[in-house]
């Protein structure tokens, strides 16, 4: 499991696969975008196994607050410019913190336009802000990355690369070789053979890896 310095929770899909679960019971420091700390809050006693292990369960919370109960205005720092939206707020907190390793949580699954737009903020906080930052989803997870990497992998694992300025790029480990991807779809559904695999490129890419291996057909 990756060490991470603090758990972003946006206000999208909230997570119910074991991985990222197991992020955010492990999250040193917890920071909610608005109205995620209500989806939060529902981690009853009754699955307080998933509850983060914070000192006392008291995250903080980034936003304009329009979607934040009046019980929890104590926790919420307010920011109302709207030039960024709340991840990006959030993610600006925690920088000045000091908190450059960072999971996302709950970014994806609601509608398609903002799941498009929070998976690209993941590389632009890695290219202009210097984020170490991982999402995680109910599927699987994005890394951002640029030049040679090696990922940990495992036999049958779907693997997917997003180009974001690369003119050359390699693999080894994957089934099939990889290249300066002109189009977003031409990365997709390649597969891992061993328990890791290496890209080399000249300049950024982003990867999505899968919790579960592809079935055998």
């Amino acid at each position: 499991m990756e060490q991470f310095d603090v758990v972003i929770v946006a206000n999208g899909e909230f997570p119910v696969h074991p991985v990222p679960l197991e992020v955010l019971r492990n999250a040193p420091q917890l920071v909610c975008c608005d109205g995620a700390i209500t989806k939060l809050a529902r981690l009853s006693p009754q699955t307080s196994d998933l509850r983060p292990q914070t000192s006392d369960f008291s995250p903080l919370i980034i936003g304009d607050g329009d979607s934040v109960p009046a019980e929890y205005h104590d926790r919420l720092i307010q920011i109302d410019e709207q030039e960024d939206n709340d991840l990006t707020k959030a993610t600006r907190y925690c920088l000045r913190q000091g908190w450059h390793r960072i999971a996302y949580l709950g970014t994806t699954g609601m509608r398609e336009d903002h799941t498009l737009g929070n998976i690209s903020l993941l590389m632009r906080y890695y290219r202009e802000m210097g984020i170490e930052g991982m999402m995680f989803t109910n599927t699987g997870f994005f890394t951002p990355a640029q030049g040679d990497r090696t990922f940990a992998s495992f036999p049958r694992q779907q693997v997917s690369i997003f180009n974001f300025g690369s003119s050359s790029i390699r693999s080894k480990g994957l089934r099939w070789e990889s290249y300066a991807y002109q189009q977003w779809w031409q990365g997709t559904l390649n597969e891992a053979v061993s328990d890791s695999f290496m890209l080399c490129a000249d300049s950024y890419y982003l990867v999505y890896q899968t919790y579960e291996a592809k079935s055998k057909e």
